[in-house]
């Protein structure tokens, strides 16, 4: 989710759009003509992870979410960690499983977000037990595995054609 900044944080001064030159060209930014805060609003790095668990493809379904799809395990990265770090701890937060293996798949931008998703593909054991942020997961094979498109669905897509699979994609016309 993005929120839209209003408000100076260093001063209260409500925020404006204004054009300044900057290293691209002119540029138009939300700043503050009472101390010169730029809010920058650079997209957000989200990890994401393609988990291959008994031979098949879990995919996860979050409580938060309406409707039943099922989609990639992510997370935000935290500061001081690097991204195969920050997706191996959300994988054991989130599925309570071991990364065997991982290995990059790609960079994909999430604009709808404001987030570049860095996926990885993670070989994983143990035995799954969900945090509360998840209510259900199911193992697909990469036969049956339907991909979404654009953000995480595109990585799954990748991942797929990778491996020789042609990728399958919801057909979303027929609600």
């Amino acid at each position: 989710m993005t929120h839209e900044f209003r408000f100076c944080p260093n001063c209260a001064t409500p925020l404006a759009s204004m054009v300044q030159l900057e290293d691209g060209g002119e540029k138009a930014r939300l700043r503050c003509a009472a101390c010169g805060f730029t809010h920058w609003n650079n997209p957000t790095p989200v990890l994401a992870a393609v988990i291959e668990y008994r031979g098949q493809i879990l995919l996860a379904r979050n409580a938060a979410w309406s409707g039943k799809m099922y989609a990639l395990i992510t997370g935000f990265m935290e500061a001081g960690e690097t991204p195969q770090e920050g997706i191996t701890r959300e994988i054991r937060e989130e599925t309570s499983l071991e990364p065997l293996e991982l290995n990059l798949i790609g960079v994909y931008d999430f604009q709808r977000m404001n987030q570049v998703i860095v996926a990885y593909y993670a070989r994983c054991e143990g035995e799954v037990s969900l945090s509360p942020e998840l209510v259900d997961y199911r193992l697909f094979t990469p036969e049956a595995v339907k991909c979404w498109p654009g953000g995480t669905g595109s990585a799954l897509a990748d991942w797929l054609t990778s491996r020789g699979h042609t990728p399958q994609f919801f057909d979303w016309s027929h609600g």
